[in-house]
């Protein structure tokens, strides 16, 4: 049974719905670091909300960990990329506070159109300042919507309801998906120029950091509102505090910070005009329990089946190609192993039904089942990649829609120093693994754990040798399959045994048959 760690305050149901999955779990609610630190080796996985910093000391330190998950959207409290080097996936549950942070947004867009924390403190205060409060209205006005995901997307719904023109800034975002969405796509600096009010759904990068500083900040209306209820560090804190003092914009209104809590000495609390609230985005009872609830379902659905939902470091594949992973894993093993020698060049080539889906997993998986042979068990689907760029693997992938007499067909190519090698195989109906092809040898046999590849003369008494050879050495073939490029020339066979054929056999079978070359191989564990 899996155990699960749950290192921060979540609500009742991520428990109980893990333990109804069949998940052993141990609910210690907030931690601290050094605490997680200390006893994270003892689990499979870890559950975290925002309080927590994942580090890459405590993932190294998980020595059994294989899933982070994060009960809510973003993941900036955890190394992604020491994750990733781990093979560890980092899963989040972005559904679950989709309406809440989208209504967050808007409250705090009209709270900065109509002044009501300013109002709220003068009249607690015992001031009935109605003139200094004259807000402005929504409706008439231009929103500006950057980042148009779903918080994004329920922001625009919102705001049309108000009567707003809504403009968008998504470099993601094609021309059809807008037009179904209802929104206008401009340039970035269209969008600054034009919008009454700006709001920022996008997430916390390199590219991101700073996106709104001094330059955009002028580039906008005097009378223009900024909201940022994403993530903190999209918007340049000192120079937004400086463009309110100056009255460059009229308002902002704030939920996310550079860091949390805000600090004591930000302008940004010396100033009236912005609205400042502790990152409630996702703070409704409603959020709470759905991004809980999701992020118990993605674990289950992981331990039980291997099924991997909104996993932020790993292309997951269709569900419908899963048996091509374990298929590609398979070739890539192979491929590596018959051409032998150092590595230089992986290509992966996805053909027929498969090729119009994203095979990015695929791709991976095959890296995996090659380095697996260099690098060990450390590697999987997750760090696959990264492993093929420190060892200076090139590699290519394809995709096309002619697949020969297959209505799907995964070629996997391997380049060493020694050699190419080329292994095609395909899933039949009803989930049969099949290798179809091997180099330009036709061939039709399920893998097997353990496996011999014999290139010898194209005469009779071959099987018969080697057969002979293998029986006594008390290895039992289970399934053989002989091709040939043409008779009397080079044929080629590939034998399922049950057990690993010893290099004392190999040799004897050497001596026996005049073979252009022999292999043993080995493939993933089903």
């Amino acid at each position: 049974m899996p155990k699960v760690l749950i290192a921060d305050d979540v609500v009742e149901e991520c428990p109980r719905t893990l333990r109804e999955g069949g998940v052993e779990v141990d609910n210690k609610g907030k931690m601290k670091p050094d605490e997680v630190k200390a006893i994270i080796g003892g689990y499979e996985g870890l559950v975290v909300r925002s309080a927590i910093k994942v580090t890459k000391e405590i993932i190294d330190a998980g020595s059994r960990l294989k899933i982070i998950g994060r009960a809510g959207i973003g993941v900036d409290n955890i190394d992604v990329d020491a994750a990733s080097r781990r093979g560890v996936i980092v899963m989040n549950a972005p559904l679950g506070n989709v309406t809440s942070a989208a209504e967050h947004a808007m409250a705090l867009m009209l709270a900065s159109a109509r002044n009501v924390a300013r109002a709220d403190a003068q009249v607690r205060s015992g001031k009935w300042e109605r003139n200094k409060n004259v807000g402005v209205e929504l409706e008439g006005k231009t929103l500006g919507i950057v980042g148009l995901g779903k918080i994004g997307a329920h922001v625009m719904r919102a705001a049309k309801a108000l009567g707003m023109r809504v403009l968008g800034f998504d470099p993601l975002l094609v021309k059809e998906r807008a037009e179904v969405l209802g929104v206008e796509l401009v340039e970035w600096d269209r969008l600054l120029k034009e919008s009454d009010f700006i709001t920022l759904h996008v997430p916390m990068t390199e590219k991101t950091r700073h996106m709104i500083g001094a330059a955009q900040l002028k580039m906008m209306k005097r009378s223009a509102r900024i909201i940022n209820a994403s993530r903190g560090g999209i918007i340049d804190e000192k120079a937004l505090a400086d463009a309110l003092a100056a009255k460059t914009i009229a308002g902002a209104a704030l939920d996310v910070f550079e860091v949390e809590p805000l600090a004591a000495d930000s302008p940004l609390l010396k100033l009236d005009s912005v609205v400042l609230t502790p990152h409630l985005g996702a703070s409704t009872e409603e959020a709470q329990v759905k991004v809980a609830v999701d992020i118990a379902h993605q674990f289950v659905a992981y331990f039980r089946t291997g099924l991997v939902r909104n996993a932020v470091n790993l292309n997951v594949a269709d569900p419908s190609l899963s048996p091509y992973l374990k298929l590609s894993e398979s070739l890539g093993a192979m491929a590596f192993q018959l051409a032998g020698g150092k590595p230089r060049d992986i290509e992966v080539t996805c053909a027929g039904a498969i090729g119009s889906f994203d095979t990015a997993a695929i791709t991976g998986a095959a890296i995996c089942g090659m380095l697996a042979g260099i690098v060990g068990s450390e590697v999987n689907i997750v760090n696959a990649r990264i492993y093929a760029r420190e060892t200076g693997l090139v590699v290519t992938e394809n995709r096309r829609k002619d697949a020969g007499n297959y209505k799907s067909l995964l070629t996997v190519r391997v380049g060493t120093d020694e050699g190419n090698r080329s292994i095609a195989g395909t899933i039949f109906e009803g989930g049969q693994a099949r290798i179809v092809a091997i180099d330009d040898f036709d061939i039709d046999i399920r893998p097997s754990r353990h496996m011999l590849m014999m290139l010898y003369p194209d005469v009779p008494g071959m099987v018969g040798k080697f057969g002979t050879v293998l029986g006594g050495g008390g290895i039992n073939i289970a399934r053989m399959e002989v091709g040939r490029d043409a008779r009397g020339k080079q044929a080629i066979v590939l034998v399922a045994v049950d057990d690993p054929v010893p290099p004392k056999l190999i040799e004897e079978i050497r001596a026996r048959i005049e073979l252009k070359d022999i292999k043993g191989i080995l493939l993933p564990a089903e």
